[in-house]
């Protein structure tokens, strides 16, 4: 007979995972006790040997981190499997290649606030981990002290299989930045099912949870609402209840948005303010939003054909899968 299988243990410190806004949110929604259970057994100070494993099986990793104006940003970092592994539960290495017009290249630094999240597309699996990091060695890798580590659920996650896919010989990439989105842009946006985000809360007051966070956002082609060449509305779906973002944002509200389109490779970082929609007629607009957060674009960098993968025809999240594309 089969042993059961035994959970790691979950947060070991006598305060709270949460920071106060994330706490603020969770009160909002009416779910403060139940994301109190979730976090307190799901959020650890160490990685579970699952997640280390997972980890070292992926050919990207997204980051979220700050510039030096405090200002979040998302993106990612390609290689061969094993770009990012565990030498301990305890501590994360980064490698892999910083892509052209990454614009927290020259961010990471020995004390740096790092949000990472894992994620395998064609296996609707995502796990997360923030920390510190430690060290940055002469070929960029980064060594990042844990200090949460959680998974997240599969929910609205658009599978697609990469192939890896070298540039080689092709033309440098053209990198371009500019205040407003281009029609370009909001070509892309406007089509997109999946991005990231990065939010952050630097304040000291924050305790145990103040760091960076990144998170995935999926949803059917349209969900991203280019309002103007200024403005994104976007709805919040149920989740996992936590609100790491949102509690993010509503003690901070610069955000770090990353698209890609997965036929071109390209990727598009969108610095913006945002805005909680709680509810209301904007709200109602959007199927199955519990509530939406409106993004005021301040910057915009562009890489064009940068992301070193092909990648297979989309399969809708089975949450999308009744609803027309």
């Amino acid at each position: 007979m089969t042993a059961p299988t035994v959970a790691p243990p979950g947060w070991e410190l006598d305060v709270s995972p949460f920071h106060a806004g994330e706490l603020a949110v969770q009160q909002r929604a009416g779910v403060a006790d139940a994301a109190s259970a979730v976090g307190l057994r799901g959020i650890r100070r160490f990685m579970p040997d699952q997640h280390r494993a997972f980890f070292a099986q992926l050919p990207f990793f997204v980051l979220g981190g700050v510039d030096p104006a405090g200002q979040p940003w998302a993106t990612l970092r390609t290689g061969a499997p094993g770009l990012a592994t565990s030498p301990d539960a305890h501590t994360l290495r980064i490698a892999g290649d910083t892509l052209p017009g990454d614009p927290l290249a020259d961010a990471w630094r020995p004390g740096a606030l790092l949000g990472g999240l894992g994620i395998q597309f064609d296996t609707r699996r995502r796990n997360r981990v923030n920390g510190v990091v430690q060290a940055v060695d002469g070929s960029n890798v980064l060594t990042v002290a844990v200090e949460q580590s959680f998974g997240n659920c599969a929910k609205y996650i658009q599978s697609r299989t990469p192939v890896f896919d070298p540039r080689g010989d092709a033309a440098p990439p053209r990198l371009e930045r500019s205040a407003r989105l281009s029609d370009a842009d909001r070509a892309l946006l406007a089509q997109a099912d999946t991005f990231f985000v990065a939010s952050a809360n630097l304040s000291a007051e924050a305790g145990a949870a103040r760091g960076v966070d990144v998170s995935h956002r999926g949803g059917m082609p349209g969900f991203v609402r280019v309002d103007d060449d200024a403005t994104l509305t976007t709805p919040d779906f149920s989740g996992n209840r936590l609100f790491n973002t949102l509690g993010n944002l509503l003690l901070d509200p610069r955000a770090g948005l990353l698209f890609v389109d997965f036929e071109r490779g390209d990727l598009v970082h969108v610095a913006a303010r945002a805005e909680i929609v709680w509810d209301g007629p904007l709200v109602a607009s959007f199927d199955g939003a519990q509530r939406v957060v409106r993004y005021r674009v301040q910057e915009v960098r562009r890489g064009v054909a940068v992301m070193p993968f092909r990648w297979s025809p989309v399969e809708w999240a089975p949450q999308f899968r009744a609803r027309p594309a």
